[in-house]
């Protein structure tokens, strides 16, 4: 085969191709299905309610500390700290991890433990506010919904008994524990 038979073989494959794509575009423009108004059918029946089966938000309730603290195990609350280690040291005079040093944190005003580097966030809510009963309940429940922005990434604990059991033994760790609510 000589180049002008190779030049017949390669124009014909050419020709071929600006065809086919000649064509699809030209069908694309004749048939090409619109998008509809509303996206999805109509069901001859179904519920016009909006949610579309979601699930209704509710406003989570936490519970008054008050009554949580009453029969809270400093036991159970050094087990569930155990989740906290990774980040906190509890001992007096330890240094700062990922997070602050949690010992005498009760009554402690926020954003206050030495050399640590607070968030943003944390530094801008903590302006005249301490870690009492009620701040440290709200903010273990669920940290980042409680304080928009904080760097803890901690999920937060959802059972009121590990809330309850976590704060008294961080209360008692100090030299002067902080009073119980109500006294």
């Amino acid at each position: 085969m000589d180049s002008f038979e190779w030049n017949k073989i390669f124009g014909a494959v050419l020709a071929a191709a600006f065809v086919v794509l000649g064509l699809n575009f030209l069908s694309d423009d004749l048939f090409g299905a619109h998008a509809p108004e509303k996206p999805g059918y109509k069901l001859a029946g179904a519920e016009t309610s909006g949610d579309h089966g979601a699930k209704k938000k509710t406003a989570a309730v936490i519970e008054s500390v008050d009554t949580m603290l009453a029969g809270a195990d400093i036991a159970a609350g050094k087990k569930v700290a155990k989740k906290c280690a990774a980040c906190h040291n509890f001992e007096a005079g330890s240094k700062n991890k990922v997070g602050p040093v949690l010992y005498d944190v009760v009554n402690r005003a926020l954003g206050s433990v030495d050399g640590f580097g607070y968030s943003g966030a944390m530094k801008k809510f903590a302006e005249g506010k301490t870690w009492d009963y009620a701040t440290l309940n709200s903010f273990l429940y669920k940290p980042k919904a409680y304080l928009k922005g904080t760097s803890m990434g901690f999920a937060g604990l959802k059972k009121t008994k590990d809330r309850a059991a976590i704060i008294a033994y961080l209360r008692s760790l100090s030299g002067s524990p902080a009073p119980l609510p109500g006294q």
